[in-house]
């Protein structure tokens, strides 16, 4: 835009409408600038001024001219069309962009050279540091995961925080910005923060060292009584209600209110958390904590939902608060959970009661971790069949907010994976060797601090053969399926063919890092590569990881391939077609059963006792229809159809697999 500077004419109409200023050639415009929409305005330093054509229509219908009016700008340019009104202080060094409204606000300065919170080191999981991450505009959980648990390899993170740090200081500057279209109203103090285009920050108490990543495809919410300090909070978050954040990042999509109060935390994509408190957690996307009297401490969770009054411990002994735990994705609590740190608890688990043992059941998943007396009991597997557990694995999908181009978080939502299917061939393992050391008529065997019964040990053994048998059908299936879906016919050299991996990697052990399911070995080439300043930016990185995700269908088709010899005894590279069809058989048999555990856990939400309460003040006949028409009736839910559809589509399925093989 060309700028001019100030006519005699227009410098008397601004002085005639109560503006002042130290130096009036300071002060510099653009072409159709008006100076009757610029009323009892004190200016100093650097000013320049757009033009002043539109109006703003407020909520409720009030229409408001731009200009500017009631305020004091120090070193501050603004764009065409925006509507600055009663600054009760000053707003000092801050390009301000087209369109945005500013009205009823303390103080926006910019007091120093600034990195408006890139480059802040938080405490996560350690509290007395260790684990310290530096946050950024673009942080992903898989990098803060690396940053944080691979601390055995200084080199890597050396480069990496070098990296990060040569990041900071691109962005480094001495005058803060408000994006185009962004409203800021009823706000005490915003210091050295940059403000992203159409954000909305309405009666905010105090933003102070942060970036409010909004644009306009991805906004952001500041609401009432809000204070951040040391901050980034990105795009589609809002932090509402009271909330208070301090030396935390905020990924995409977050939702923070009702006085949530969090310091020294990481939080990815899609988390929630309403009326508690987190200090120094690594909270994965999807960790959501809505209740009051819940502390999340010194833990890193994905995908986990905190039951009320859910709490952990970190410090245990007199050397302060540094232990810490982990309770792997999908992992919940019940309502006044306690867990004493370390622990760690399997993927996809559920935690009940107190437990002060420190286990460790990572390779026991799907796993109910129960206290009975205070003791810890396991039992293995039993999520596999909860209705709970299915209903998460697709309400996630759906409730991802994000709505940027970009989206920094690469996350994978499977609940069978290389990742939980190689923990339960290791738990099968350990139920089969508990069985054999203490004899198969123990009643109680111990394991890691907990307790596991004969028939939880049982129970579970059975349970994961069956998940095991789902997954590896449901990879071969999708396999020799051709891309439309269909089947082709195809004789044991096609289908040899078919079956031939496409790449060697995958083949050994898979890891989560914080939502991205990977090889174990792509992870550490990724880091070698950062170690050899291979790779030397985090665009590059970002890459790297978008590979792995891109890719995960070949890589976990090179794991399957590789355990097909080793649960079912066949040798993929020869399998006949007549072991395909025993492979599809067992997996059908799986999947139905699975199914129907599932359909009648379900069942439970419709029997006598969950309709205690219905039917005030009336017979049981009225209890029955108030039920009905509140939660409707068994057969016609849309869970229970879908698990029947679910069986129905599977069966079919595996008829259409089996008569390729067949022809």
């Amino acid at each position: 835009m060309q700028y001019r500077k100030l006519s005699n004419e227009e410098i008397s109409v601004l002085q005639q409408n109560g503006c002042s200023a130290v130096d009036w050639k300071a002060i510099e415009v653009a072409d159709k600038f008006d100076p009757a929409y610029v009323v009892r305005v004190s200016f100093s330093g650097n000013v320049r001024l757009g033009r002043f054509e539109k109006e703003f229509t407020l909520a409720g219908g009030l229409k408001r001219h731009s200009g500017i009016s009631d305020a004091t700008l120090h070193n501050v340019s603004v764009g065409d069309n925006c509507c600055i009104r009663s600054v009760r202080e000053y707003i000092a060094n801050y390009d301000i962009a087209e369109g945005v409204l500013i009205d009823n606000v303390g103080r926006i300065c910019t007091d120093s050279a600034s990195s408006f919170g890139n480059g802040v080191k938080v405490s996560v999981l350690n509290e007395t540091g260790g684990r310290e991450v530096t946050i950024h505009d673009c942080l992903s959980a898989h990098e803060a995961y690396m940053i944080a648990l691979y601390r055995h390899r200084p080199t890597f993170v050396e480069k990496m925080n070098a990296i990060i740090d040569a990041y900071v200081s691109s962005v480094r500057s001495e005058r803060g910005t408000i994006g185009k279209g962004a409203f800021i109203a009823g706000t005490d103090e915003i210091l050295n923060v940059r403000v992203g285009a159409a954000a909305k920050v309405d009666g905010a108490s105090l933003l102070v060292n942060g970036s409010i990543n909004s644009s306009e495809d991805a906004p952001v919410t500041i609401g009432k009584s809000v204070i951040c300090e040391d901050f980034i909070i990105s795009g589609n978050s809002s932090v509402t209600e009271a909330a208070s954040l301090t030396r935390c990042f905020v990924g995409q999509a977050c939702r923070f209110g009702h006085g949530y109060s969090a310091s020294d935390s990481l939080f990815f994509c899609n988390c929630q958390g309403e009326n508690g408190e987190a200090c120094a957690i690594f909270a994965g996307p999807y960790t959501v904590t809505h209740h009051k009297s819940t502390l999340l401490i010194a833990g890193m969770f994905s995908f986990m939902n905190a039951g009320s009054g859910s709490n952990q411990s970190n410090h245990m002994y007199k050397l302060g608060p540094i232990h810490q735990g982990t309770l792997e994705r999908g992992a919940k609590t019940s309502s006044d959970s306690y867990i004493l740190w370390p622990a760690r608890v399997g993927a996809f688990s559920l935690v009940m009661g107190r437990h002060v043992t420190h286990s460790d059941t990572t390779n026991l998943p799907f796993s109910y971790l129960i206290e009975k007396g205070e003791t810890s009991y396991l039992a293995p597997g039993v999520n596999l069949r909860s209705v709970g557990t299915i209903r998460d694995a697709k309400k996630w999908p759906r409730r991802d907010g994000r709505t940027a181009a970009e989206k920094y978080d690469f996350i994978n939502y499977n609940l069978l994976s290389p990742f939980t299917i190689q923990k339960m061939i290791k738990g099968l393992q350990t139920l089969e060797n508990l069985r054999y050391a203490s004899g198969e008529l123990s009643d109680v065997y111990s394991f890691h601090s907990v307790k596991i019964t004969n028939s939880a040990l049982k129970r579970g053994m059975e349970l994961y053969k069956i998940a095991i048998d789902k997954f590896m059908g449901n990879s071969l299936i999708s396999r020799i399926q051709d891309k439309d879906g269909s089947f082709s016919p195809m004789n044991e050299t096609q289908l040899q063919a078919k079956l031939r991996p496409n790449t060697p990697i995958g083949s050994g052990e898979w890891v989560d890092i914080s939502g991205l399911i990977a090889p174990k070995s792509e992870i550490a080439a990724l880091m070698n590569a950062i170690e050899r300043e291979e790779i030397s930016s985090l665009q590059e990185m970002r890459d790297a990881f978008k590979t792995m995700a891109d890719n995960y269908y070949e890589y976990e088709w090179t794991w399957v391939f590789q355990h097909i010899q080793q649960i079912y005894g066949i040798n993929p590279s020869k399998m006949t077609k007549d072991d395909a069809i025993q492979l599809i058989e067992t997996w059908k048999k799986a999947v139905t059963s699975l199914d129907e555990m599932v359909y009648e856990d379900a069942r439970k939400e419709f029997n006598l006792a969950a309709k205690t309460g219905f039917g005030a003040d009336g017979d049981k006949e009225q209890k029955e229809s108030d039920f009905e028409q509140v939660r409707g009736d068994f057969e016609s839910n849309d869970f229970v159809r879908s698990v029947l559809d679910h069986i129905k589509n599977k069966t079919e399925l595996g008829a259409k697999a089996v008569n390729s093989l067949l022809r």
